[in-house]
């Protein structure tokens, strides 16, 4: 019985990953074949996901990841946070600009965690909490290469947020159940041959420092 509860979870964990990727909606058939599972089994899933909001039908009869999930996001953004700020301090500190965590949360980006340079007597005043089309800003470009499979490393933007202000930003990857990039953002001229490498190895660390939590 416990071993039967067991598979059942992990089949229920990996129907709300399969939902995650891609940001679209599947049939249930189409679920069933890529998870290699009967439809019943499927259907079975779905309805208990559903029952708890983490699994919604639209008109077409897609399914998509429910509105429960957000409420699972926002009890982990201050986990989030906590991980990210060492990483982030060093890197304001070293790039003499604001470095920030930002996460996706469907076609925008949300600032979970910002860092300003304590040396700096001009830097840029950027808010935790703050929202973004995904489109705008080298942090939601970066996101969304690592949503698209873009290999780019970095990605850059110019008074796309802010006039004047220029950011860089990096994806962190290799984090399955998180779309985030880590960045850094200026009023003055960035030198991406300087900022560049920070922001890589900051990503490259919090993806071990969030892996490393789960």
């Amino acid at each position: 019985m416990a071993a039967e509860s067991a598979q059942t979870l992990e089949r229920g964990l990996q129907l709300l990953r399969l939902l995650a990727d891609g940001n679209r909606g599947r049939t249930p058939t189409e679920l069933a074949q890529e998870l290699g599972l009967s439809r019943p089994v499927v259907y079975r899933l779905l309805t208990t996901l559903q029952a708890e909001g983490f699994a919604r039908r639209d008109a077409a009869g897609r399914v998509h990841l429910g509105f429960g999930v957000l409420v699972l996001a926002r009890a982990v953004q201050p986990l989030l946070r906590a991980a990210a700020m060492p990483a982030l301090r060093a890197l304001a500190e070293q790039a003499g600009a604001t470095a920030h965590l930002t996460v996706a949360e469907g076609d925008e980006g949300l600032a979970v965690a910002v860092v300003e340079p304590s040396w700096t007597d001009f830097h840029v005043a950027y808010r935790e909490g703050s929202r973004h089309p995904l489109t705008r800003g080298a942090a939601g470009l970066a996101v969304l290469a690592l949503r698209s499979g873009d290999e780019r490393a970095l990605h850059s933007s110019r008074g796309q947020l802010q006039e004047g202000a220029q950011g860089v930003a990096a994806p962190v990857r290799g984090l399955p159940w998180l779309e985030a990039s880590v960045g850094v953002v200026s009023f003055t001229d960035l030198d991406l041959d300087k900022v560049g490498p920070l922001v890589l190895a900051t990503a490259e660390r919090l993806a071990e420092a969030l892996t490393d939590g789960v």
